[in-house]
């Protein structure tokens, strides 16, 4: 069985991925949130992950709007704090997803920062609380399973969705003040 660090050192770096995406609305979408979102470079964190170097492995895929907006905002982390992110696409080998479950299921993007000796010292996502209640709420919202209705109006909804995480600007604070407090604590053990 492979461990997290040889994923990582087989896997794209995170500029490569977003640049090489195939999904095109969430390539433009996710390029977006990259353009338009800025860390704070006086955050605390900063000098932490600068001091501790770690990296970090994304599991993802192009087709996911929650890492459309995810991997925007981790690029970003990483980039002020010259970390490598790469990215292993979940479906190529459903091994490393397996070991990271959601509540029973491959949910994605899942960020793994890993310690200079390739071991697993954090693990984020793959949404922000704020934005899984956000979620939650819209998929009330939908019809039954059953209803011919259904599919379209879910459709819609991830449409929604991801046209919010576009456009306002609270959906990648929230996951960044996330994924700072899953990153401190982390390199502070």
């Amino acid at each position: 069985m492979k461990t997290e660090q040889q994923y990582f050192e087989e896997s794209i770096p995170m500029a490569q991925y977003m640049e090489q995406m195939t999904t095109p609305i969430l390539k433009e979408k996710s390029f977006a949130v990259y353009e338009n979102f800025n860390v704070n470079p006086n955050d605390e964190l900063f000098p932490l992950l600068k001091e501790e170097k770690p990296h970090i492995l994304a599991i993802t895929e192009d087709w996911c709007g929650d890492a459309m907006l995810n991997n925007a905002v981790i690029r970003k982390i990483a980039e002020e704090a010259d970390l490598e992110i790469r990215c292993a696409f979940r479906d190529a080998d459903t091994d490393l997803i397996d070991r990271y479950l959601t509540n029973g299921g491959r949910a994605i993007p899942i960020y793994l920062l890993l310690n200079e000796q390739g071991e697993v010292i954090g693990k984020w996502g793959p949404r922000a609380p704020e934005l899984q209640q956000l979620v939650t709420e819209m998929r009330a919202q939908l019809p039954e399973k059953g209803d011919p209705t259904f599919e379209q109006k879910q459709k819609e909804m991830y449409t929604s969705m991801q046209d919010k995480f576009v456009h306002d600007p609270q959906c990648a604070q929230w996951v960044y003040e996330d994924m700072k407090k899953v990153l401190s604590k982390a390199i502070q053990k």
